[in-house]
């Protein structure tokens, strides 16, 4: 296991993060922000599907079943889609923030490899916050939450403001969204970007 690269390390000036006084309470199911996001939306019929739970303080717990659809070498989990269910789970951080904020650097590390039909059970939270920076870190294990760690991530979230994805996004789905009758819905597309 490879340690964290600079990159990646907090200045000594970064300050502990604070959960927003707004963030969902322990243990609420955070769902997804947008219906059709590859990690945790439910419109995706090969997508993730993950769902994230608030923690204490400044934490997520989540869990994702390794599917047939998610296969790299025969039987087990694809690296990548590995890497996604790490990059979704700290993007789900940003909701105690209640900030928008899109990944800048993902670095993973593989420890073991994850079977078709494993239950991943991650564990994330910030660690520091700086300006616009946002650090955090997850593991997930195989087994509970309480078993071997097979994968685990470090990452560095930018705070941007929505209209990153205004200029950036492709404008059919743009405008659908902002269309949305249902204005929860409507903003909670553009709120987090994992």
């Amino acid at each position: 296991m490879s340690g964290t690269s600079a990159g990646l390390t907090p200045p000594a000036d970064a300050v502990a993060p604070v959960r927003h006084p707004d963030a969902p309470a322990p243990g609420e199911l955070l769902g997804a922000h947008y219906e059709h996001c590859f990690g945790c939306g439910g419109g995706q019929p090969h997508g993730l599907h993950l769902q994230a739970r608030a923690g204490e303080g400044v934490s997520v717990t989540a869990e994702f079943t390794v599917k047939p659809a998610h296969q790299g070498a025969p039987g087990l989990a694809h690296g990548g889609v590995l890497a996604t269910a790490l990059d979704e789970t700290l993007g789900s951080l940003n909701w105690l923030l209640r900030t928008i904020a899109v990944t800048g650097r993902l670095e993973t590390d593989y420890i073991r490899p994850v079977p078709v039909d494993t239950v991943l059970h991650f564990d994330a939270r910030i660690t520091a916050v700086h300006g616009r920076k946002i650090y955090s870190t997850a593991t997930g294990r195989i087994g509970g939450p309480d078993g071997p760690v097979a994968v685990r991530a470090d990452a560095l979230f930018v705070e941007v403001k929505v209209d990153h994805f205004i200029d950036n996004g492709r404008p059919a789905e743009i405008q659908a969204a902002m269309a949305d009758p249902d204005q929860a819905r409507r903003a909670r597309a553009f709120e987090v970007n994992p």
